[in-house]
């Protein structure tokens, strides 16, 4: 606790769980989860294990994933990824947002798409990013594959 790793409404994940300090003690460290439910964890068990303060920098990054069909032209869906986020005013333009081919998987080419925020617009970001995504995707005509069952009628 000496060392002041985290403060109160700061978002941390210790001891398994993460949460918002809420509130420090003498004795414990009280969050609030996502989820909105009150984790109370000796502050023992926060000093002598790891702390991870994902709002200590100002800015947090939002890790997602999309994959696009072997067919799509991959330098064309990089550039409609970019756009995406660039194009959000909640992605910070520093760092810079970064979009690359991550996997070469069975059935799409995935990247990874990586936008920095402010840590209260994470969920924003997060979700209307994939939304977007979908909707740029259309418009530019690429396919975002996904499986297809073929029933055959004996």
């Amino acid at each position: 606790m000496v060392f002041k790793t985290y403060k109160i409404w700061d978002l941390v994940e210790a001891q398994g769980v993460i949460g918002e300090v809420s509130e420090i003690d003498i004795f414990n460290t009280r969050l609030v989860s996502p989820d909105n439910k009150k984790i109370i964890v000796p502050n023992g068990a926060m000093v002598n294990g790891n702390i991870i303060n994902y709002i200590a920098e100002g800015k947090i990054r939002v890790d997602l994933e999309v994959g696009v069909s072997y067919d799509s032209d991959i330098i064309k869906a990089k550039d409609v990824l970019l756009k995406v986020l660039t194009d959000n005013s909640k992605v910070l333009k520093s760092p810079a947002p970064f979009v690359g081919v991550s996997q070469l998987a069975d059935s799409s080419v995935q990247f990874v798409v990586r936008p920095y925020c402010k840590p209260a617009d994470y969920w924003d970001v997060y979700f209307s990013t994939f939304e977007n995504v979908k909707t740029a995707l259309n418009q530019a005509e690429i396919e975002i594959p996904f499986p297809h069952t073929v029933l055959i009628n004996k």
